[in-house]
């Protein structure tokens, strides 16, 4: 009778157990990534009142099976369906990521691995991806800074808002390519400045710069010849300019600058004339030519044609160290101020100029020092350009319209190189030369040349006393020759026979018109590739256009500026990839994720983690690929709680009757008693 009753009180116990399981499952329904569990029942302990016998052949009597009291149930064992896979609920966070198979993310909380299917992360202040809910942060694989690939190694912290993520380094341009139709009847072709294009390129630094070409017709229906003409700074300044070079080649070189003459017999161009008066050579030459430094004086050059000599008033004969007096006026940009030989530096704040500081070796640094805000202080800025009287420098003020523009009118005083006749009339002086014509012939050929309509130049060879002259044309092929078959009109080389590519070669460094020097070593050589252009007839109109890049993948060589970062997704795998507003994609790392050979062994750690034991096998530190054995994650899901309510209240049912039912043992043994208790009565 006592043991029915303890029957009941354990059958009492192990049904309460069997709801503590349901209750929890019920309770984390909601649960991200939580797994069900399930209990079964075992029964308890046996009491033998008689032993099993054999059958005995001597006597004849069989065997009789043994007697056994059972004393109730027990729990056997609480499983967790750790292999059912939750639903997927869409977030659209792309930090909630769900693994799809048998695999745990491995979390750290600063000492201890952990292992959890809740997907919920988040970045914390540090750029650490971690739980959501924890803090602990998410482990995985890093980079290898040389090969930019993933390096499988032990598992680390995941840092992906390090400062070093958030901008992709810029690149320069290393490759481009021209394609379209070169039509030859293209009027611009046969002009004088030819058909231009441009091209677009970075230098390391990821500024942006415009290279100029053009394309030319050479009398030969099949060849054409393409040259460099200028490169400009993202400002559209010419680099030529800005750094106050001769040419373009100081810069860089595009092809060879090769020469053929023609020797023809010419009358002499009106800049240079017989007088037969005299019998002598009158040549022109510009102010530019005639006075010394003129044309290292920044403001009068960029003054142009706004130039009035004042002094001498009038026409007439000028020595040799005579002084020449000049007065202008020139409106100069900020581009223009903010370059060489300025060097000022424009505040947005007050709308107002600085000049900057220079170091030990004079040297400017590109900071703030003193802000120009008087006439005195613009003196200060001007006085030292060569022509300009100490005592009457240049004034400057802001113009009225555009604070950004500087208004600037001057006098400068310059030295003449040599004797010449001053003609008011055309700005210019007439310089005799001297009636021989070994003499005559030296000095035509260093110093005069003229351009014809085709852009051919011309020089004497030889000057007759009758004005006329022997030519020696010299017809300059700058560039690159680019050839077309014949027959079918298709590309056939560009420079030399077998060339599909010309190279746009940078020089390392450049010496400026007064002396400084430039260095260009943040440009790099660009290949240029012209295989795709046909010499077809179209109307009239050539197509053809310039694109940095290759011409099988316009991201490879295409050079960019400086990337902010503007996004960031997970793959399949596991990989972080960073995606930047220059274009440029960028591997930040990979989450790892654990496998076990008994993920149903781990033991449940709270929060949604859980713990290696014995019976899971242990992690080795390392951790696998998710793809490796047929899994993947999914980013902007979460795992949903693999409980199944209606297994749950079906089982709950079940287990309210069994208590119902081992309540009853109690009742009714406890019925049985009383009524032994009143046969003493």
């Amino acid at each position: 009778m006592m043991r029915s009753l303890f029957s009941g009180v354990a059958g009492l116990k192990t049904h309460q157990t069997r709801m503590d399981v349901i209750g929890n499952n019920i309770a984390n329904v909601n649960t991200t990534a939580y797994k069900s569990q399930s209990m079964v029942f075992n029964d308890l302990l046996y009491q033998t009142t008689q032993a099993a016998s054999g059958a005995n052949g001597n006597t004849g009597r069989g065997g009789i099976n043994p007697r056994q009291i059972g004393l109730g149930a027990k729990t056997g064992a609480i499983s967790t369906a750790i292999s059912g896979q939750g639903s997927a609920q869409s977030t659209n966070n792309p930090w909630d990521i769900m693994i799809e198979g048998d695999s745990f993310f491995v979390v750290n909380d600063g000492s201890t691995n952990f292992f959890t299917r809740d997907g919920s992360f988040t970045v914390d202040g540090a750029g650490n991806l971690v739980m959501s809910s924890t803090g602990f942060t998410v482990m995985g694989w890093q980079v290898d800074p040389e090969t930019g690939e993933i390096r499988s190694d032990v598992v680390s912290a995941l840092r992906i808002m390090h400062p070093d993520n958030l901008t992709a380094a810029p690149e320069a341009t290393s490759l481009a390519y021209m394609n379209g139709i070169l039509d030859k009847t293209d009027t611009t072709i046969n002009s004088t400045e030819g058909a231009i294009r441009t091209l677009t390129f970075y230098d390391a630094q990821g500024y942006e710069y415009t290279a100029k070409f053009s394309v030319h017709g050479t009398g030969d229906d099949d060849v054409f010849r393409v040259q460099l003409d200028d490169i400009l700074d993202g400002t559209g300044m010419s680099l030529v300019k800005k750094y106050n070079l001769q040419n373009i080649n100081e810069i860089a070189n595009f092809g060879d600058n090769s020469v053929k003459e023609i020797v023809s017999k010419y009358s002499l161009d009106k800049d240079a004339k017989y007088d037969a008066g005299n019998n002598q050579f009158i040549l022109t030459k510009a102010m530019s030519e005639m006075l010394d430094g003129y044309s290292q004086n920044a403001l009068v050059v960029a003054a142009g044609d706004n130039i009035e000599i004042i002094d001498p008033a009038d026409s007439g004969d000028v020595t040799e160290g005579t002084e020449v007096k000049v007065q202008g006026t020139v409106s100069l940009s900020r581009a223009e101020l903010e370059a060489s030989p300025y060097n000022l530096i424009y505040n947005e704040a007050d709308k107002s100029y600085y000049t900057t500081e220079r170091d030990a070796e004079g040297n400017s640094t590109n900071r703030q020092s003193k802000k120009i805000e008087s006439e005195a202080d613009w003196k200060e800025v001007l006085k030292n350009m060569k022509g300009f009287d100490a005592a009457n420098p240049p004034k400057a003020a802001a113009d009225p319209d555009d604070p950004q523009k500087i208004n600037i009118s001057f006098t400068a005083t310059f030295k003449a190189t040599q004797d010449a006749n001053y003609n008011k009339d055309t700005k210019s002086f007439g310089v005799t030369l001297p009636n021989d014509e070994d003499h005559a012939k030296q000095i035509l050929e260093d110093v005069y040349h003229v351009k014809d309509g085709d852009g051919k130049t011309y020089a004497l060879d030889y000057v007759g006393p009758d004005g006329s002259a022997q030519i020696k044309m010299s017809e300059e092929h700058r560039g690159n020759e680019l050839v077309f078959d014949h027959d079918t009109g298709k590309f056939s080389y560009i420079g030399s026979q077998g060339n599909n590519t010309a190279m746009l070669t940078f020089n390392p460094s450049a010496s400026s018109l007064a002396g400084e020097t430039v260095d260009l070593t943040q440009f790099s050589n660009i290949e240029i590739d012209f295989a795709s252009i046909t010499n077809f007839g179209n109307g009239g109109k050539c197509t053809l256009e310039m694109t940095n890049g290759s011409k099988e993948n316009s991201a490879i060589g295409s050079g960019r500026k400086v990337g902010a970062l503007i996004g960031i997704e997970v793959g399949q795998d596991g990989r972080i990839t960073a995606s930047y507003d220059n274009g440029l994609t960028k591997l930040l790392g990979q989450i790892a994720v654990a496998e076990f050979a008994n993920p149903s062994g781990l033991s449940k750690a709270g929060n949604n983690l859980y713990s290696a034991t014995q019976n899971s096998g242990e992690f080795d530190g390392v951790g696998v690929d998710i793809t490796a054995n047929g899994g993947q994650m999914t980013s902007g899901v979460l795992e949903m709680s693999n409980v199944d309510l209606s297994s749950e209240f079906t089982t709950m049912i079940t287990t309210q009757r069994g208590f119902q039912a081992n309540s009853r043992i109690i009742t009714v043994s406890d019925t049985l008693l009383e009524e032994l208790v009143n046969l003493k009565r």
